[in-house]
């Protein structure tokens, strides 16, 4: 790893998770320069991300905010609720969210009722990692619906974490899955990359993504 960091014609170094379960990932992850880590998990990135500071934030979170810039969603004084707390989707997202002026609820598999926490909900975002576990009666009517979760079935058909015929019926806006959430991970992947590259090559302000 210290030959990736070290040669100047590599600019982003990510690594493929999870890994076996005898390699530590967190300490591969803080093996990677920062200034590389393009997914944006070293600490130094995950950090930067709680005090709002400039980094390269986690691709997949990124990418939900976009999407949102995008459609012009407003997010400002919005309950925010994230169903998930992993250090790669569930807390930056909260983060971000956060930072955008939500008010934000974070769930998880002790969360009691979790239904009643997600019909608060005016954005839901679903990064649990299991297939159709939102369904539309545990929606607000008219909330914004953000389905992280990619799930292999056993006939190999792919599913996200949100049932979208039933969720479709009462949200105002939902993304599928395959070809929802996905591709702006890798959009957003390729911006860190560029920006990375940009810096190295002292063109422009090479600077990192920084939360609005």
């Amino acid at each position: 790893m210290q030959s990736l960091n070290a040669d100047p014609d590599i600019h982003g170094i990510l690594v493929q998770l999870p890994l076996p379960k005898h390699v530590d990932g967190n300490a591969v992850l803080e093996t990677i320069s920062p200034e590389k880590d393009v997914d944006g998990f070293h600490h130094a990135n995950l950090g930067a991300l709680v005090t709002g500071t400039a980094a390269f934030y986690p691709c997949t979170p990124w990418g939900v905010m976009k999407m949102l810039e995008h459609t012009g969603l407003p997010i400002e004084g919005k309950h925010a609720v994230v169903v998930g707390r992993s250090n790669i989707v569930g807390k930056p997202m909260a983060l971000m969210l956060l930072h955008a002026g939500a008010t934000v609820t974070i769930c998880h598999s002790k969360t009691k009722d979790l239904p009643a926490m997600t019909r608060q909900a005016d954005i839901l975002v679903a990064a649990v990692g299991k297939p159709r576990m939102i369904t539309g009666d545990m929606l607000k009517p008219g909330a914004v619906v953000i389905d992280v979760g990619i799930n292999r079935l056993p006939d190999g058909k792919l599913a996200g974490d949100v049932d979208f015929a039933s969720a479709a019926a009462v949200a105002s806006w939902i993304t599928p899955v395959p070809g929802g959430v996905g591709p702006m991970t890798i959009a957003m992947l390729l911006g860190n990359t560029v920006k990375s590259a940009e810096r190295a090559a002292g063109l422009g302000s090479g600077a990192e993504t920084r939360i609005a």
